[in-house]
């Protein structure tokens, strides 16, 4: 069996062994998601958001990409932010990044690296910024998990910011913003305490 159809058998069996625990779980999903929750993530391979907050599909409204940046030019993230809040009404949008995060730490090395550049320049604004804390610490690896950390609350700050959530909160919708973090090395998410909430 090639690594391809390895994957079709996964499926066959995680979808018959969701059927044989729960009969109904597949009608119930297709007749439409109604998910409480935005989760803006990286799109690391080791970060299925749905696994590591044990929710089930349809509980998630899932954007990943590099670093879980939000930049005010990018469209496609734009529009899973006013999908998310106009149209399935989520009541949360967490951005959720991790320590050891390649993007991050790629945004912090001097070094030309392509087309990925552009996109690492939003990380590297974010850098500029909090340079001197930066360099207050000890090592490279503290350097770095602080750098995660801040590019995950320069992010929520850009949600906040975008018309979508303003007018949400303009019109009284329920909708908190978070920042939290994900720790490869024990699998446990801790909230970075930058939440932010219209109400």
């Amino acid at each position: 069996m090639s690594d391809i159809e390895q994957l079709f058998a996964n499926n066959k069996a995680w979808a018959d062994g969701i059927k044989a625990e729960n009969p109904d779980f597949f009608a119930r999903l297709a007749e439409g998601q109604s998910p409480e929750y935005l989760w803006i993530g990286c799109s690391d391979s080791r970060m299925p958001a749905n696994q590591l907050v044990g929710m089930d599909p349809g509980s998630i409204f899932v954007h990943r990409n590099i670093a879980n940046v939000v930049p005010p030019s990018d469209i496609n993230c734009l529009s899973v932010i006013q999908y998310a809040v106009e149209a399935l009404k989520v009541k949360h949008i967490m951005v959720v990044g991790h320590y050891g995060c390649g993007g991050v730490c790629a945004s912090m090395e001097d070094q030309n690296l392509g087309l990925i550049d552009n996109w690492l320049n939003h990380i590297r604004t974010v850098q500029s910024r909090h340079e001197q804390e930066l360099n207050a610490c000890a090592t490279l690896e503290q350097k770095q998990d602080l750098m995660c950390e801040l590019n995950v609350k320069a992010q929520v700050e850009h949600v906040c910011q975008t018309n979508t959530v303003r007018e949400a909160w303009a019109r009284g919708q329920e909708l908190t913003v978070h920042g939290w973090i994900y720790r490869l090395k024990d699998g446990v998410v801790n909230d970075l305490d930058v939440s932010v909430s219209g109400n």
